[in-house]
């Protein structure tokens, strides 16, 4: 068989096209072999553990002398006849009993005793319950209870639940607000958005986070899902001043996530504010009139507001860093001293100090979710409230 002088041209041309992108080819193949061979000696990166829920239960964790059992079961009810969202608030009244506070749409408030029995629950009209405060008023107890204005959304679309800007999320937001009841759930009056005395502009979100209460009455407001203020009223809810936000002149000043607040009477010839600064992983202190005091680091540890007893505080721990950024289902317990030192961790690595400096803390993955709420009883034992943790009810932490 012969071929003509175009077609044997053409068989040519395909050859040296061949040739050459097989040689192509081959230096291609051959320098991804060298890539990858430079990084054979790396072991892939290991998954992040989850935190492990029920198998917590009976767990011994913390540090030093403070050590406590896990009682993962202790507040666990009948989710269809008592429902929770997330266990946001925990406080103890002056007869011992345990009021709780959730964002579920059947009852904001959940009554225990010290067993995890359950004595009461009821109220809806706090969709967005977030914290909770009992405070002692001329022989009766009254509940202050903050709204942060996040809401369960009816138009949820059954999946979404971490895009806040959907309008399909599970959670949607609206302006907060502050009341004061009675114990029996009657209300004494509001403090809504502070638009309307003047101290905030239209376009400036109030969402409240939390509140503590003066010896003489005065409230201390947190806005830390709103503008990050911190807004001081009388006890009959009228305001007085307020200071933090962002981009102050001082620094010090600017709060960042300010999520929880608690008055620290441990010297109580010096009562003064411990406020969270949650992003920046701070503990800000600030006199009683506002003032800037000092700033307390928690590096890796995105802080709530501190619940004090004795000579402690006890703090809720959200999120914790881990190889360097902040990780879902990373929350732990951390408990300072007089001296405003890490002593114990419960959930998260025991706390080191190098040079008077303490480094940065994490979960171990072992207890919680998410921890957004402390108490602590007589016995020194602490009931612990979590978000986002698949409607699980509150845990309690037995002192060993």
């Amino acid at each position: 068989m012969t071929m003509n002088n175009d077609n044997q041209s053409s068989v040519d041309n395909s050859k040296r096209s061949f040739i050459k992108n097989s040689s192509a080819l081959s230096s291609a193949l051959l320098l991804a072999t060298f890539s990858n061979s430079s990084n054979a000696h790396k072991p892939p990166p290991k998954p992040l553990p989850k935190a492990s829920r029920e198998s917590a239960h009976g767990k011994i964790v913390g540090h030093g002398d403070f050590r406590y059992k896990v009682n993962y079961f202790w507040g666990n009810l009948d989710p269809h006849q008592v429902p929770v969202e997330n266990c946001h608030g925990l406080a103890f009244d002056s007869k011992g009993r345990i009021i709780m506070v959730t964002d579920n749409d059947k009852n904001n408030f959940v009554i225990y005793n010290k067993d995890g029995k359950l004595l009461d629950a009821w109220g809806t009209q706090h969709p967005g319950a977030h914290s909770v405060k009992i405070n002692h008023e001329n022989g009766e107890d009254f509940i202050y209870i903050v709204d942060s204005g996040w809401v369960l959304n009816r138009h949820w679309d059954g999946v979404t639940t971490g895009n806040w800007k959907s309008p399909t999320n599970k959670f949607i937001p609206q302006q907060g607000f502050i009341s004061k009841l009675t114990l029996d759930g009657k209300l004494i009056y509001t403090i809504g958005h502070p638009l309307t005395i003047g101290i905030y502009q239209a376009d400036e979100p109030f969402r409240p986070t939390d509140i503590a209460i003066a010896a003489n009455g005065d409230l201390y407001v947190t806005d830390g899902y709103g503008s990050d203020r911190l807004i001081q009223y009388n006890h009959n809810g009228q305001y007085i001043r307020h200071w933090g936000g962002k981009n102050n002149q001082d620094p010090n000043y600017n709060l960042s996530n300010t999520h929880g607040i608690g008055i620290d009477l441990r010297n109580p010839a010096d009562p003064h504010l411990v406020v969270s600064s949650r992003a920046a992983n701070e503990l800000k202190l600030f006199a009683m009139d506002g003032k800037y005091r000092s700033t307390i680091s928690t590096p890796g540890a995105f802080v709530g507001g501190p619940t004090f007893k004795g000579d402690y505080a006890y703090i809720p721990v959200c999120w914790s860093v881990v190889n360097g950024k902040r990780q879902s289902n990373s929350g732990f317990i951390t408990i300072l001293d007089k001296n405003n030192k890490v002593i114990s961790n419960p959930g998260g690595t025991a706390p080191v100090y190098k040079k008077g400096k303490l480094q940065s803390m994490h979960t171990t993955w072992d207890v919680f979710n998410h921890c957004h709420a402390v108490c602590v009883d007589q016995d020194e034992n602490l009931y612990v409230g979590q978000w986002n943790s698949n409607q699980t009810y509150p845990i309690k932490l037995e002192r060993v």
